[in-house]
């Protein structure tokens, strides 16, 4: 699979550094802390935060991306990881974010560790797909996380997006 994405980031028509609307919206209601930035792509999100003062994990499987986002980020505060999550290569350390984001990459098998690497009192943020082979149902988003304060959640014919606070 990470072939697949450094083919994809490989051509320069695919790179779009501009970040989230759902994730720029978080960076204005919370201060910066520790931010995970999952499946991070060529780091739109991370640089974003970054530049914001966050200090930023970046994790993706394809070494083409993570190139882009070290030529992007050189003198921001971005810790880049080269991960395959699918195996298990990173691990998100309990209570260790204040923000945790996911765009466009669905492991359901994540997401417990997800809800637990959010310290009490942050943020995830998100927005994947209910359409293509890797989907989310209709409201399942919203159910993994039932438990959280939903400060927004919006589903469309293509895309469920939420924004949760623990605790």
């Amino acid at each position: 699979m990470p072939r697949k994405w450094d083919e994809h980031y490989a051509d320069p028509r695919n790179i779009d550094l501009t970040p989230s609307p759902l994730l720029v919206q978080v960076a204005d209601w919370v201060r910066p802390g520790r931010a995970l930035d999952l499946a991070c792509g060529a780091g739109r999100n991370a640089i974003y935060l970054a530049r914001l003062g966050w200090q930023v994990t970046a994790v993706d499987s394809s070494s083409q991306a993570l190139r882009l986002l070290r030529r992007h980020s050189t003198d921001l505060p971005v810790d880049v990881r080269e991960a395959d999550l699918e195996r298990g290569e990173f691990s998100i350390e309990a209570d260790g974010y204040d923000l945790i984001c996911d765009f466009h990459y669905l492991q359901r098998d994540l997401f417990p560790a997800i809800r637990a690497g959010v310290r009490m009192g942050g943020m995830f943020t998100g927005a994947i797909r209910l359409t293509g082979s890797f989907r989310l149902d209709p409201g399942e988003l919203r159910q993994e996380f039932a438990d959280w304060k939903i400060l927004y959640y919006s589903e469309s014919d293509e895309t469920a997006g939420i924004i949760a606070r623990k605790g």
